[in-house]
Formats: C-alpha cells, structure tokens, sequence
C-alpha cells in the first residue's frame, strides 16, 4: 500500500480535510501540523545585553542568569579541622538578659525581706512605752540586747547535752548596751554585768537581772535607762535555743581561745587557740566562769568577743549572697530571736551591718562590791561609768581611760 494509501486509512472515518502539503520534507514526530511563519532575525550586537527580564516584578539588568537563592543547608561545610563561625549574640540581647536576672534578684530578695519582717516580733506590746521621767531621744540608735536562760525550744535529752540545766523560770544571762553612732564612728558595745547593784524602779537597791526577773523586759528597759541617762530604742532578745540555732545556721563561728578552757558543769573543753565553734560549744564559751581572777568579769569579755564575731560572719557578703546559708540563718535568726514591737527587718539589717565594722567593746566600770537584797552584788565606779554614758548620750567616742579601765 501506498504512503498516501495507508494515511487515508489512519484517518477518522467521514473526515474529508485535505492534508497539508508537505513540501517542507517530511515532518518529526510531534511537530505541528502546520507551519508558522517566523518573524525575521536581527543581527545582535555584542554590547547589547541577549536577554533581558523581570525579577519580582522589576526588570533586572545584565545577560547572565538569574541564580536561585540557596538555604543555609546548601552551605559548604567548613574545611577539616576549622571550627565553623560562632553566632554572636547582639549587645541588646545580653543586655535585656541581664536587666531581667537583675529584677528577678530584687523581686526576690524584696519579697524575702517582707517575709523575714512579718516573722519578727514575739515579745509583749509596751515594752518601749513612754513614762513620766523617761530620758530624752539622744542622737544614734541604742539597742538593748540581752541573752535568757531560757531553755524553751530544749528538749531533755538537748539540756543534757548542752549542760543548761533545768532551772524554772528565765532570767537573764548577759545583757549589753549597743549603741551606733550617727556619723562615721565606730559602733560601741558595752557589757552591762547582770549582777550589778542599781535601784530598780519600784524595787528599790537591787542586781541589774532581779529587774527581768520581777517584771520582764519592760522592767528591765526601764531599769537600764533610769541608771545610764539613756533612751533605748530597740529591744532584742535570744535564748540557749536559738543561741545554738543561729551558730549552726552561719556554719560555726572562728574564736581565738585565749586559754584552754575545762568546764563539765558548761559541757566545754576546748584547747588555747583560733578554732572554728559549733552552736554547743560557743554556748558553753559563753557561760563558762572558768579562767581570769574576776570570773565574771572574763564571762562578759567573752561574750562580747562571740558576739562581734557571730554577727560579723552573718552580715558578711559570704552569707548573705549564698541561699544555702542565708535562707537557713534568717530561718533560724526569726525563731530564735524575740524584738519589740517596734523593730523591724530594716532595723536588724542595721545592726548586722554595725557590727561587721568590728565596734569598740567595754564593760562599765566597776570597783568593789555592794551588799543587795541579802546578797553580794557588782558596784560601778560612778564618775567613770557617768562619763561613759554621757559620752554615748551625746554620740560622742568614749574617751580612751574610760575604756582603759573597763
């Protein structure tokens, strides 16, 4: 069969279109059936871009193509052994990173001061009331700090071991004068011995301790500021409990031990030297009437050193910054400690922070003794402990012969 032959048949069937010519040879697979005439070619400059088109819209110059933007994964890996580029982060962001640790460190430790402030308290209102003769305010804070035999908070087995005893009833063990000044001076701390012979306000002569003893804290505040010309105004006080609480809270506190010390009636034996103490055993130091040939009068030196010590450590950068120590030592410090109704945290971060400026240390100043309420009592030398205590009244430093001879 001839070509024209077999493409006749291929053809639908009543289809009567002529085919087009194919004068222009014989056509490939897929070309179109007709031809289309095509506009004539112009020659092309060689400075004339050969093409030309848009991107996003706008006409792009230059021949080459356009290239697709590659992703990061397209990158080449650094070469072996060179270490790829660090991402640096912006100056703002640290910036903003820091100032939200910074109000989250204020959020914080404002919130634990509300909460210090609301655990405060635990004495009787009225202790600091006014009455008829009360010495006017003076320049300077005055505090009052007294240590209780107390033995609340103790159980049977803790009295054993620390030696305290079992006596009824609380009185007072050590009491002290501090007085911090308005200026740049030193704070000073004056050990007021219990067994002082002074008039108690409706008692008559009686020792500075019978005050606690027959009216408590308000008798006792009283008391210390109708014989010493000075107004207090604030109130602290701390049993054995709390003594060994706070000790154990700040990890011990470091002591130099002047002489070696045996008292099994205090629970206490410690060697000549600086050494680190535990709550018991610093409880003991301070009790202790072993050493010196005024027993009582070493015992008040004592005190006076631990207590400059046990809150120097607690106001100390060390402590307070770290939460696994200043957590448990404000725990503790709200448990153990008593204040009036007056003080609050602010006040006791004041007299934390006086007493890490090591502040001079004295006792009154005192010659002979007294015969009171049938017992023998410490006298004070008048005119020295008069000069004492009108140098505190007017914020003044106490003259070096006073402390000389306390």
């Amino acid at each position: 069969m001839a070509e024209d032959d077999r493409t006749r048949a291929m053809r639908s069937p009543g289809e009567r279109r002529p085919l087009p010519s194919s004068k222009d040879g014989p056509r490939a697979a897929g070309a179109p059936a007709h031809h289309f005439p095509q506009p004539p070619q112009q020659p092309v400059a060689d400075d004339v871009p050969r093409s030309s088109s848009r991107v996003y819209g706008k006409r792009r110059s230059g021949s080459s193509p356009v290239r697709p933007m590659r992703s990061t994964s397209d990158r080449p890996p650094p070469p072996p052994g060179q270490r790829p580029p660090r991402r640096r982060i912006k100056g703002g962001t640290v910036l903003k990173i820091i100032l939200a640790l910074l109000v989250a460190l204020v959020v914080t430790a404002a919130g634990m001061l509300f909460w210090i402030d609301g655990r405060l308290g635990g004495l009787p209102a009225g202790i600091l009331d006014d009455y008829e003769g009360r010495p006017a305010d003076t320049p300077g804070t005055n505090w009052l700090l007294v240590g209780s035999d107390s033995r609340k908070g103790l159980s049977a087995r803790e009295r054993k071991k620390l030696a305290t005893g079992n006596s009824e009833g609380q009185r007072t063990d050590s009491m002290m004068l501090l007085h911090l000044p308005e200026g740049s001076d030193r704070p000073t701390l004056v050990s007021l011995p219990r067994d002082s012979a002074v008039t108690v306000p409706g008692q008559g002569r009686n020792k500075l301790n019978a005050a606690y003893a027959i009216g408590g804290p308000k008798l006792l505040v009283r008391t210390v500021e109708t014989v010493t010309g000075i107004r207090v105004d604030n109130y602290m006080e701390i049993g054995f409990a709390g003594f060994v609480e706070i000790v154990d809270a700040v990890g011990g506190v470091e002591i130099n031990v002047r002489a070696a010390v045996n008292d099994p009636k205090a629970g206490l034996k410690l060697k000549k030297g600086t050494q680190t103490l535990t709550g018991a055993q610093a409880l003991g130091y301070v009790r202790t009437r072993k050493g010196g040939a005024l027993p009582d009068y070493e015992r008040t030196k004592r005190q006076r050193q631990f207590l400059s010590a046990v809150v120097k450590k607690a106001a100390s950068p060390g402590t307070l910054i770290n939460p696994f120590t200043s957590i448990p030592l404000a725990m503790s410090a709200t448990d153990a400690v008593a204040v009036d109704e007056d003080t609050g945290v602010f006040d006791m971060l004041s007299l934390g922070l006086a007493m890490g400026d090591s502040p001079v240390t004295t006792v009154v100043p005192f010659g002979g003794t007294e015969n009171v309420a049938g017992g023998e009592a410490v006298k004070w030398d008048r005119a020295k402990a008069l000069a004492l205590f009108e140098a505190l009244a007017a914020d003044q430093p106490v003259p070096k012969e006073i402390l000389d001879a306390g």
